[in-house]
This record gives structure tokens, sequence and C-alpha cells, in this order.
């Protein structure tokens, strides 16, 4: 983000929207506002086009938009100027190949998920483990002698873990 910021600064952009979503859909909030922002003759600079868009549909479909208000359209990291017939048509080159970049990572990513699964890989977080004192703990909470924060005290563990814990018997 602060790349981005510091070529924004470079390069004399009036206004900028920092978005916090990923731009994987084009339901979010900082795009519809920098597309409600836009005037007739505005240039929008990007720092790349995958900070607009992840689909070429979603991209060529921003960008369309982007025409009909007469506002030209510059990725800077692609070098991509949507003033000329030739950018327009290398914008979609390279979105698309973008996409296709993406979608091939996701794949590789599932493939390597798959096989560490089938090695025996564990994923997430560890099972919760029950400390010694456990078993007397547990039972002065339940005859009422300790209060359950006293007992998640004496136990040394999360609030959360507790209850879990005591929930799975």
């Amino acid at each position: 983000m602060e790349r981005q910021e510091i070529i924004a600064k470079e390069l004399g952009v009036e206004k900028v929207f920092v978005e916090k979503a990923s731009g994987k859909n084009t339901d979010r909030p900082q795009l519809k506002a920098m597309l409600e922002f836009l005037r007739d003759g505005d240039v929008l600079i990007i720092e790349s086009i995958s900070r607009l868009s992840r689909s070429t549909k979603d991209l060529l479909e921003i960008v369309e938009q982007l025409q009909k208000k007469n506002v030209t359209f510059i990725s800077h990291k692609e070098a991509i100027d949507t003033s000329s017939p030739s950018g327009r048509f290398f914008l979609t080159l390279i979105s698309a190949l973008s996409q296709l970049e993406r979608e091939s990572l996701l794949l590789r990513v599932q493939e390597g998920i798959s096989a560490a699964k089938a090695k025996g890989t564990r994923f997430g977080r560890p099972q919760a483990q029950r400390p010694a004192e456990w078993d007397s703990v547990v039972k002065e909470y339940k005859e009422g002698r300790l209060t359950a924060p006293k007992a998640i005290e004496r136990l040394g563990m999360g609030k959360t873990t507790f209850f879990k814990l005591l929930k799975t018997g």
C-alpha cells in the first residue's frame, strides 16, 4: 500500500482511494466511491491492474464505465494507457494473462494442500490439551466450589478454550 501511495504522490494524483478489500470482486466501497468521484476528462492512474480487478471481465466492465465517463485509464506498472486503441488492446491482453496467473496460482495451492493432506499433514490450529489438573479443577467447578474465572485462571487457559474443552467432556 505504501508503494502505491508513493507512486501516487510522485505522479501528482489529486485524490487517492485506498481499498482494504480484495480486488477479486467489484462490491468494494472505495471502488464505488472512486467511480462516483471521477468526472469527464479525468485520468485514473493505478499502480497495477491487479489493484483494480483480478477478473478480466470485471476489469473490462470497469474500463467500459470509465470510457462512458470519458475518463482515461492508466496502469503505472504495466504502462497501459487506454486513450489509444493499442492501449485498450494491451489492457485486455494483460488482464487475461493476470487472471490466468491468479487462477493457476490458486490451482497450484489447492494441489499442494491436497498432496500435503495425502501425506498426513494436519492443517489448522492444534487441538487444545487438557492440563494435568483438569479433572480436579473441573470437579470443583461443577460442584460450585470454584467460579469459571477462577477455574480458568488456575488452569492457565483462555475462556473459550475452557468452555470448549468442558463441552467436549
